[in-house]
């Protein structure tokens, strides 16, 4: 499965949800927001595809999304992201 296609679908699973994903420039890389009462996935637009994907999942992972349906490769994508996350030490 490319990135891009990862990337489009999760957008779908976002807006399934009721968030929107906002593409900006900046000194972040990206994350789950609320803003004004509204719920908002900020990525930012110079990552690379594979990096963006990787934010886009872990901000769904966040939010929650156990009530959507996503394809098996796309849930793998996800819970490989997760782990990868949860073994890297904060900084």
């Amino acid at each position: 499965m490319k990135h891009d296609e990862i990337i489009r679908e999760l957008q779908d699973v976002a807006g399934q949800l009721g968030v929107a994903v906002r593409y900006e420039r900046g000194d972040f890389e990206g994350g789950y927001c609320i803003l004004k009462d509204r719920k908002l996935l900020l990525i930012n637009r110079r990552l690379l595809p594979a990096r963006k994907a990787s934010v886009l999942a872990a901000a769904l992972h966040e939010i929650g999304m156990d009530n959507v349906f996503l394809r098996p490769s796309l849930r793998a994508f996800v819970d490989d992201e997760i782990a990868k996350l949860q073994r890297t030490p904060p900084a």
